[in-house]
């Protein structure tokens, strides 16, 4: 360790041109590998944030997400007699008949159309989801033309303004407040009253209803009578996992697209650091052959010239890591491939995905520099010698 502490370590420090560049070309890779991967962090975190381990959400059998699905009306008043299904004060179920539906409103940033979800939902949806509360104005009234707005909606998407006005399904619709979620999905809906939906939207059943459970553990029996009930044609999954299968396509998609483009660069970079090494080697050709006649066996040679390269490169990774921290907790959007509708998320860094990237930059830097190193272990002492 000595050798390593002492002499390589050190030399980084004399050649501070070069270990400078070769750092940061790192740490430009390690940035963008932190924060594409963020965005695929965030917009799973959103959809999951959405669910509640005591919610379920009933839907036709072999539907895959809401909007494929029906739900007839008389299957919401036998869904609400089951015992496993929460009750209020009142002693009414908490249940939440829903329909989602897409709307076109313009985009803020550049007044394109985008597809916003709308979801109808029964008198009791904020009690069945406690993650909702009214940050601004008030709950609608059930049975008028109002509307709640998530808060990410506002400020994305135009004319969602608390007291405006917003036309579709064929009539007009008064915003009276805003909501949040805790930066879940909602947060990029539009709320109403679901009995005057379904007709401006030329409905005639639910696509889903979404219910609180008297416990976590009541989900089994509850999967269970209704697959025995031969009314029911319908299927329930717990809220948490559905909207986690929600966001897999795209956080895949993101995913795959931010490893190509970062391998991409990744590529340039390790280079770059096997440049910085080689030319190290190069120049120290005199000092590592009076280490070799010291006693210094090959391996070590190998082994001090590669912490040294991943040492240069983890300088970097943490360069890249504090330049891609500033994105944290900003707000972007993109189209949830399941439901085809914008979902507004946040960028999410987390001590994991640090950690990744950290990780990276050592492969880089290791990846970089093993050749080099070989080099270096490789030059005969006697040719070393006569160069001093």
């Amino acid at each position: 360790m000595g050798l390593i502490s002492n002499y390589n370590l050190r030399s980084m420090l004399v050649r501070k041109g070069t270990a400078i560049m070769t750092s940061m070309g790192i740490a430009m890779v390690v940035a963008v590998f932190v924060m594409t991967l963020s965005i695929a962090q965030g917009f799973r975190s959103t959809l999951v944030a959405s669910g509640s381990p005591d919610n379920v959400i009933v839907m036709r059998k072999g539907a895959t997400s809401e909007n494929v699905s029906s739900v007839a009306k008389p299957q919401l008043a036998l869904i609400e007699t089951f015992p496993q299904i929460a009750r209020d004060a009142s002693r009414l179920s908490l249940a939440s008949p829903e329909l989602v539906v897409i709307i076109s409103l313009p985009r803020i940033a550049d007044g394109q159309p985008a597809n916003v979800p709308l979801r109808a939902v029964g008198p009791r949806a904020f009690e069945v989801r406690e993650n909702l509360s009214i940050v601004e104005g008030r709950r609608f009234s059930p049975g008028t033309r109002e509307i709640n707005v998530g808060r990410l909606a506002v400020g994305r998407f135009a004319g969602l303004g608390l007291g405006s006005t917003v036309k579709f399904g064929s009539s007009t619709w008064n915003v009276v407040g805003i909501f949040e979620a805790d930066d879940a999905a909602f947060e990029s809906e539009v709320w109403g009253d679901v009995d005057l939906m379904l007709p401006a939207f030329q409905r005639n059943e639910y696509q889903s209803i979404t219910a609180k459970l008297t416990d976590a553990s009541a989900f089994e029996s509850l999967a269970a009578a209704i697959d025995s009930d031969p009314r029911l044609q319908l299927t329930v999954r717990r809220e948490r996992d559905y909207y986690a299968e929600q966001s897999q396509t795209m956080t895949t998609v993101i995913r795959v697209f931010g490893t190509f483009v970062t391998l991409i660069l990744s590529i340039g970079a390790m280079f770059g650091a096997m440049n910085t090494m080689y030319a190290a080697v190069a120049y120290r050709t005199r000092e590592v052959g009076t280490l070799r006649a010291l006693g210094f066996s090959r391996s070590r040679i190998v082994i001090a010239f590669l912490v040294e390269s991943v040492a240069l490169a983890l300088v970097g990774g943490i360069i890249g890591c504090v330049l891609a921290l500033p994105v944290h907790g900003l707000s972007t959007g993109t189209t949830n491939m399941a439901s085809f509708s914008e979902v507004a998320f946040k960028f999410r860094i987390k001590p994991a995905l640090l950690l990744a990237g950290l990780a990276f930059s050592a492969v880089m830097g290791a990846a970089g520099g093993l050749l080099p190193a070989l080099r270096a272990a490789r030059i005969p002492v006697s040719r070393a010698l006569r160069e001093i």
